[in-house]
């Protein structure tokens, strides 16, 4: 059985994990790719980073996003949030203040959940290209459902 989720329980999964699944639209296709995320509830937003090519060229075209996020435990236990957003690119020392509070942000999370301590954005999310400037930006908030299926 399929239950909707509580705004705590939405919540909770957004604030509390950092690997997500990105829905975006290319040459009027679907693409899903797993990313790296955090999210920033003082401005309702997602902050994520990325190598410019098809992802963002594809994001700057049709900035309507969404992005999955999942807490699976098994088949029959698991909690799902599906946010809908819009995608805004950032630059200069807006991205590199948002690039900062990514990167702490996440650190938190890893040393709360996997009792881990990160040093460096490369410990958890895909390289910093030494040869390009990542791409920063954020989606901001539009809508948020979730669902889950509980056996116990």
């Amino acid at each position: 059985m399929f239950i909707n989720l509580e705004q705590k329980e939405i919540d909770y999964i957004l604030e509390n994990n950092y690997i997500g699944q990105l829905g975006y639209i290319y040459n009027n296709e679907p693409y899903v790719v797993p990313i790296t995320y955090f999210f920033d509830k003082e401005i309702n937003a997602i902050i994520c980073y990325s190598e410019d090519g098809h992802k963002m060229n594809a994001m700057r075209k049709y900035p309507r996003v969404s992005l999955l996020v999942s807490d699976i435990d098994n088949v029959t236990n698991w909690k799902s949030i599906l946010v809908h957003g819009k995608f805004e690119q950032h630059f200069g020392s807006d991205a590199k203040a948002y690039l900062h509070k990514f990167s702490l942000g996440i650190k938190d999370i890893i040393l709360d959940k996997e009792q881990v301590k990160a040093s460096f954005i490369s410990d958890f999310s895909s390289k910093i290209y030494k040869d390009n400037i990542p791409a920063v930006f954020i989606i901001k908030v539009e809508g948020i459902t979730g669902k889950k299926r509980m056996t116990s």
